[in-house]
C-alpha cells in the first residue's frame, strides 16, 4: 500500500519546511547569532510562512538540533543492525555521521536555546544506543577496548570542525581525516591513551545554557 500523496497546500508547505530546515542548518552553523530572518531569505520563503511552522529562533532550533539527534540515532541503529564486517560496519557508521553533519550542530548550537524534555529524553535513549554499538564492535574484537562514546563524539566534532573551500571540498577533506582517525580507533592500538575520556556529564552540560 503506497502513501497517500499529500494535497497541493499540504505539499507545499512540507517543500517549505525541508527548505526551511535546509537553510537554518546552513546559516546557524555558520553563525548561531544569526538573525531568523536570514533563514526565510536563504530557504526562499516569506516570513510569515516560516513564523507559522517555528513561532520563535528556540523553536527552529530545537527542531534542528532534534532532527540531528533523531538522524545520528538512525545511523547508530543501523550499525547494530548491519550485516557488513564489523569494521566495515562500523567505518559506514563514521563516515555517515560526517557525510550527515549532525555533529556541527552540536559544535555549534549546544548551549545557544534551551532543549526540551524530549530532546533529553532521546539523548538518554541515544546514549544507551551507543553503548550497545561500542559493545558489538568491542566484541568482534575491532574496536580497541579503551574507547567510549565520549571518544566517538570528540573525533566526529574534531572532523566537523574543518571548512576548506566549498561544501565538496569540505567533505573530502573531512573524510580524508576521519580515515586517520580511524587508524587510531582500530584495535589492538598501539598505546594506552592519557587521561579520561568525556563523560555523559560534561557532554550534557554543554547544551544548557550559561545562566540558565
Amino acid at each position: 500500500m503506497t502513501d497517500k500523496p499529500l494535497s497541493g497546500r499540504k505539499a507545499q508547505a512540507a517543500r517549505n519546511d525541508k527548505l526551511i530546515l535546509e537553510a537554518a542548518h546552513e546559516v546557524f552553523v555558520a553563525d548561531p547569532e544569526a538573525p531568523i530572518a536570514e533563514v526565510a531569505k536563504r530557504a526562499g520563503v516569506g516570513i510569515s510562512a516560516l513564523y507559522r511552522r517555528y513561532p520563535s529562533k528556540e523553536d527552529l532550533l530545537r527542531k534542528l538540533a532534534g532532527d540531528g539527534l533523531t538522524r545520528y540515532m538512525e545511523l547508530a541503529r543501523e550499525a547494530v543492525e548491519s550485516e557488513q564486517e564489523p569494521w566495515e560496519a562500523f567505518r559506514t557508521f563514521m563516515r555517515a555521521v560526517v557525510v550527515a553533519d549532525t555533529p556541527s550542530i552540536t559544535v555549534r548550537l549546544a548551549g545557544t536555546f534551551t532543549p526540551s524534555p524530549e530532546m533529553f529524553a532521546a539523548a538518554i535513549e541515544g546514549d544507551s544506543l551507543n553503548k550497545s554499538m561500542l559493545a558489538r564492535f568491542k566484541n568482534a574484537g575491532v574496536l580497541r577496548e579503551d574507547i567510549d562514546n565520549g571518544d566517538l563524539q570528540m573525533v566526529t566534532e574534531s572532523v566537523a570542525s574543518i571548512s576548506i573551500g566549498d561544501a565538496e571540498r569540505t567533505r573530502e577533506v573531512r573524510l580524508r581525516t576521519l580515515e586517520l582517525y580511524l587508524q587510531a580507533l582500530r584495535a589492538p592500538g598501539t598505546a594506552p591513551l592519557p587521561g579520561r575520556t568525556v563523560s555523559d556529564e560534561e557532554m550534557g552540560a554543554r547544551w544548557i545554557p550559561k545562566g540558565a
